[in-house]
This record gives C-alpha cells, sequence and structure tokens, in this order.
C-alpha cells in the first residue's frame, strides 16, 4: 500500500515540477513566437517588448504590443495596445493543444489608412490569409506536420475592448488633420476547439477578420465621415487656401471611405 502512495506522490511531485517548468518558460516562448512568426504572418513590423507569468494562477501579460504598416501606407504603425491579458490553462501547457481560457485585448489604438481602392488592414488580412493558407497546404504530409515549429492552441475566450480608430488625412499644404471613433466590442468564443486545436495563423486571420468587419461596419465608417465632413468649418475663413485643400482632401477620403 505504501509503495502505491509513494508512487502517487512521486507522480504528483514530477506533475508540478512539469508544470512549473512549461510555465516558467511560457513567456518567453510567447515572445519569441509572437516577434518571430507574427511579422511572417502580417508581413509588417509586428513584436510585443514583454511577457510577464504568473506562476500559480497561469495568468499572462503581453507589454506594448505593436504592429506595423505595410509599405505603400504613411502611418509606421496600424495598431498599438500597451496591454493584453491572457489566462493559460496551467495543466495543458505540456499538451498539444495549449488551451488559453481568456484573452483581453484592451484600448487598442487603431489607425486607419486609405490608399486608392484598399487601406493597411485589408492588406495585412490578406498577408495572413495567404499565410494560413500555406500553413494549410504545408501540413497535409506527416513529416511537415511532425516539422511545423509550434503547438496548436485552443482559446475559449477572446475580448476587445475599448478600441479607437483614427483616420489621417494628408493635405495638399503638408500638414494633416484627423477624425477618430469608437471601436464596437469584439466577443470571440471557442476559437480553434471544434478541430482540436487551430494553428496561430488560423486563429489570427479569425480575430484579424472579426475585427476588419468591424472597421469597416457603419458604426466606424459613419461617425468618421461625419467627422470628418465637420472639419473644414473648424478652419478659421481666413485660411482659404487650407480650407479648400482641407475639403478636397476630405471629399476623397469619404469616397474612399464609404467605396463611393
Amino acid at each position: 500500500m505504501k509503495k502505491f502512495i509513494y508512487v502517487g506522490i512521486g507522480l504528483i511531485v514530477v506533475l508540478a515540477v512539469a508544470l512549473f517548468i512549461g510555465l516558467s518558460n511560457l513567456g518567453p516562448i510567447i515572445r519569441t513566437a509572437v516577434n518571430t512568426y507574427g511579422p511572417k504572418m502580417t508581413k509588417t513590423e509586428l513584436n510585443v517588448k514583454d511577457v510577464s507569468i504568473s506562476l500559480f494562477s497561469g495568468e499572462a501579460k503581453l507589454k506594448d504590443f505593436y504592429l506595423g504598416n505595410p509599405k505603400g501606407f504613411k502611418s509606421p504603425a496600424a495598431m498599438r495596445v500597451n496591454a493584453i491579458y491572457m489566462n493559460v490553462d496551467e495543466k495543458s501547457v505540456i499538451h498539444d493543444p495549449i488551451v488559453i481560457d481568456r484573452i483581453e485585448v484592451v484600448g487598442p489604438k487603431i489607425t486607419f489608412e486609405k490608399v486608392r481602392r484598399t487601406d493597411n488592414f485589408q492588406t495585412i488580412l490578406n498577408n495572413i490569409k495567404r499565410s494560413a493558407s500555406n500553413s494549410n497546404s504545408s501540413s497535409t504530409s506527416k513529416e511537415s506536420t511532425k516539422n511545423k515549429a509550434g503547438k496548436k492552441l485552443i482559446i475559449k475566450d477572446l475580448v476587445i475592448t475599448d478600441g479607437k480608430v483614427n483616420m489621417d488625412v494628408d493635405m495638399q499644404t503638408g500638414s494633416s488633420i484627423s477624425a477618430s471613433a469608437s471601436l464596437p466590442e469584439i466577443h470571440l468564443k471557442n476559437l480553434g476547439q471544434k478541430s482540436g486545436g487551430a494553428t496561430a495563423e488560423e486563429i489570427f486571420y479569425i480575430v484579424f477578420s472579426r475585427l476588419y468587419d468591424k472597421l469597416v461596419s457603419p458604426a466606424v465608417t459613419a461617425t468618421l465621415d461625419k467627422e470628418l465632413k465637420a472639419l473644414p468649418s473648424r478652419i478659421p475663413i481666413e485660411e482659404k487656401e487650407t480650407k479648400k485643400s482641407a475639403e478636397k482632401a476630405i471629399n476623397e477620403t469619404v469616397k474612399g471611405l464609404l467605396g463611393k
């Protein structure tokens, strides 16, 4: 009887050590994964400065998330987030898939930029879609699946709240004016659960698709349209050239924004 008790205690100790090692390594793993594989998905600069992990609760905090813009767009950043909070199922860290109970993205600052018939987020979304397609096609053989880096993920709950969307309009005078709108809350559940886990590319594409839907929704575009049209009236009447430049630039932006 004592033998079985000792074996049981030994198994618990081994499991506890494995979980501790897994959690203590999780921060650097997340940071490396984001900073290494993120840019390959988006074809832009993408990084987080630091990831802190609570070894007792499995809670992670990603600090200073930065998503750069693709080539051809003027503003350097497409999105900045001061902090992203994650709650990881500690027991899943040593398994595949890793289960994340909750991800909360608080207060993302988004720069929405139109260039001709596209925009920066549509361009990034297309890049992620191609990356996800390539990932799926390359995982058809057992050998490529075996060699493929990274575990699969299940995310039970993902929330994006308190986002702000900014749109800058460049004028012929060399200056710029801007409008802003609130981003509607985004709430996604059970990502990757049906398939027994999803790749990072697949998860990122789902999340980014929903984000883009909100960016081009009437709730955002109507607010930006209204703010942009009101901007010239705030320019003093004596600055006629500036006002004309603003009206022309805004008309072009609104036309592109609303797809007219």
